[in-house]
C-alpha cells in the first residue's frame, strides 16, 4: 500500500500559505510541491491562484530576494544568478528587475575582493597557471569573463 498522505484543498492551501510565508518561493517550486502532494491539475491552479491573490506568490518578489541573497552571501557573479533563475522558469523581465537589485559599485568591489581573496590563497609559482586558477574560479561563480580576465591580468603581472 502507498503512504501517501491525502489532502483536501483547503488543507493544501494552509500547508502552501506557510510554505510561501517562510521563504520566497518561485511558482516551479510550489507546483513541484503540490505535485508531491499529489494535488490533481485543477486544484494546482486553484492554490496558485489563490496563493497570487493573497500575495504569498510573487515572482518578481522572489526574483528579487533570489539575486540579492546570492550575491550578498555566496558571491555570486550575474551570469550564474542569471542561470539559476532561468532554470527556475523566471521571465525574461523579472530576471532583469531582479539584477537591478545589485549596485554597480558593489559588483566590482566584490569581484575584486574575491579575486585578491583567491590570488592569496593560492601557492602557485607559475604566472599562467595561478592566473588560470583564479579565472576559473570566478566564472565557475558565474562572473563574467570579460571582467574576470580585467581583473586577473590587473591583480597578476
Amino acid at each position: 500500500m502507498n503512504n501517501v498522505k491525502s489532502y483536501t484543498v483547503e488543507e493544501a492551501k494552509r500547508k502552501l500559505e506557510s510554505y510561501c510565508a517562510y521563504q520566497d518561493r518561485c511558482h516551479k517550486e510550489v507546483v513541484n510541491k503540490l505535485r508531491d502532494m499529489k494535488m490533481i491539475p485543477l486544484a494546482i491552479d486553484t492554490i496558485i491562484a489563490h496563493l497570487i491573490k493573497h500575495n504569498f506568490l510573487n515572482e518578481e518578489r522572489f526574483a528579487k530576494s533570489f539575486a540579492r541573497g546570492k550575491f550578498n552571501i555566496k558571491k555570486w557573479g550575474k551570469n550564474r544568478i542569471v542561470r539559476e533563475l532561468k532554470f527556475r522558469e523566471i521571465s525574461r523581465f523579472n530576471i532583469q528587475t531582479a539584477l537591478k537589485e545589485i549596485s554597480e559599485e558593489d559588483y566590482y568591489k566584490t569581484l575584486h575582493a574575491l579575486a585578491e581573496k583567491r590570488a592569496n590563497q593560492i601557492t602557485e609559482k607559475d604566472r599562467f597557471k595561478k592566473k588560470k586558477k583564479i579565472v576559473d574560479y570566478l566564472l565557475y561563480r558565474g562572473w563574467e569573463s570579460h571582467l574576470v580576465y580585467d581583473k586577473v591580468n590587473e591583480l597578476i603581472d
